[in-house]
């Protein structure tokens, strides 16, 4: 089983100092303790007594005063700033309500607001839904906009780029979730904050070259997110660095539950294939085990992403686990930081993965070693 998630110890600095100052313990003008103190206090780095504090000026409970310390800050109204989620793959990309559960959840947002926006339940398309909310925050001049761009649909990069460049010209900061708005290799100008997509891709191959496995297919659906190629890319190189067959052949863009595909898919007789993300491993498990094939006696299979019901598909499914609400929680931090100093350079901003191994790759248990690669 996977280790229970801890919080960071800069994070339980954090509450407890604004829990003191919510309380009036400190009171408006107070000066804190000074970093020096709190690291006693705590029994904490100086690095995570800085982020903890550094935290609490950005949820503007306190002011750092140059060569004086810090002060507990008067709270008002107009402190309070309005961020929109612009997330037109919510309820299909399931990992993005947890991403919003980490912002909701972290302490920086509490005086803070989340739009969610609302839409007529007859607009047209995705695309035009995501330009509707758009033009919806321009018009509300919200302070910053969360915005996952738009996958699955032909016109996608299109409409992500329109709706950018919107934002931008209105002055409105912007923070990606998960993907950038443009192709690889072109980066954009905003911060994203998610996961190593090229590492992450690496370290699930990995996983299977270790497991013995040489020949591995990667299968994605047709115009996904940009996260996707740079997962095939890491795909390929760990098939690189482990001198394993680098076949055009054994890499698919298909539907996973379009049997013929799959069929097609099967008959080159892969040994393990490497899915995208959790969505495509579970589409794709279906069909293979509809085709008579045995997971993974006759074939390994893996995803990433972990979501929700990983564990519960007919065969358990390995993965990689995305700290959906860590990101979350760093998604906000850097908006806020982003409002507060808009001359900070453009930053990726990226979490790392866990390995959770199940029995879809026919290892049955997570070992130390499995654990310490996926670091």
């Amino acid at each position: 089983m996977a280790p229970i998630e801890k919080s960071p110890k800069y994070q339980k600095v954090f509450d407890a100092l604004a829990s003191e100052i919510e309380s009036g313990r400190f009171k408006t003008g107070d000066r804190l303790p000074s970093e020096a103190e709190l690291e006693r206090t705590f029994g904490a780095s100086r690095i995570t007594v800085g982020r903890a504090v550094r935290d609490l000026q950005l949820a503007g409970l306190v002011e750092r005063r140059a060569g004086s310390g810090s002060y507990v800050k008067a709270r008002s109204v107009t402190d309070a700033l309005s961020f929109g989620l612009l997330i037109p793959d919510l309820g299909e990309t399931e990992i993005f309500e947890p991403i919003c559960q980490g912002m909701m959840a972290s302490p920086l947002a509490r005086q803070h607001a989340l739009l969610w926006g609302s839409l007529p339940s007859a607009a047209a398309s995705k695309e035009e839904r995501a330009w509707q909310l758009c033009r919806q925050y321009i018009d509300r001049r919200v302070s910053g906009v969360f915005f996952a761009p738009l996958e699955l649909t032909p016109g996608k990069d299109a409409v992500n780029r329109r709706i950018a460049q919107a934002l931008d010209d209105t002055g409105i900061p912007l923070v990606l979730l998960d993907r950038t708005v443009v192709p690889y290799p072109d980066r954009g100008v905003h911060d994203l904050v998610g996961i190593d997509n090229r590492r992450a891709g690496y370290r699930i191959t990995e996983h299977l070259l270790h497991l013995g496995s040489r020949q591995i297919a990667f299968v994605a659906v047709q115009n996904a997110a940009a996260t996707v190629e740079a997962r095939e890319a890491g795909y390929r190189e760990a098939l690189y660095a482990w001198n394993s067959p680098i076949n055009r052949e054994f890499v698919h863009r298909l539907d996973p539950t379009e049997l013929d595909s799959v069929r097609t898919l099967m008959a080159s007789k892969p040994e393990a294939i490497v899915c995208a993300n959790d969505w495509t491993a579970a589409r794709l498990m279906r069909s293979i085990l509809e085709l008579g094939y045995s997971i993974p006696a006759d074939v390994r299979l893996v995803g990433i992403d972990d979501l929700d019901y990983a564990n519960l598909l007919p065969v358990p499914l390995t993965t990689l686990r995305q700290p959906t609400r860590e990101i979350g929680a760093a998604a906000f931090a850097a908006m806020l930081d982003r409002v507060s100093r808009p001359e900070t350079p453009v930053r990726d901003i990226l979490l790392q993965t866990q390995l959770v191994v199940r029995r879809s790759c026919g290892a049955s248990v997570e070992t130390p070693e499995t654990a310490r690669r996926a670091q």
